[in-house]
């Protein structure tokens, strides 16, 4: 599963982890994606979207 929201389109975040010795290596933070059943109109059909959780929090994600 891609780590993209379907709704805002809010990606992994790219940087360094840092150790004690101050040595560099690349990682990426994801954002929190879940694939809920949603629906695109009221009353309309459902389908499977990946959405992160500031979306759902947000309310911009109708799961009725």
């Amino acid at each position: 599963m891609a780590a993209v929201c379907e709704i805002c389109g809010k990606g992994p975040g790219f940087g360094k982890s840092v150790s004690h010795s101050h040595r560099r290596t690349s990682r990426r933070w994801n954002p929190n994606i879940q694939s809920v059943r949603a629906t695109s109109t009221p009353g309309g059909n459902k389908h499977r979207v990946n959405v992160c959780t500031s979306c759902l929090k947000a309310g911009k994600v109708s799961r009725g």
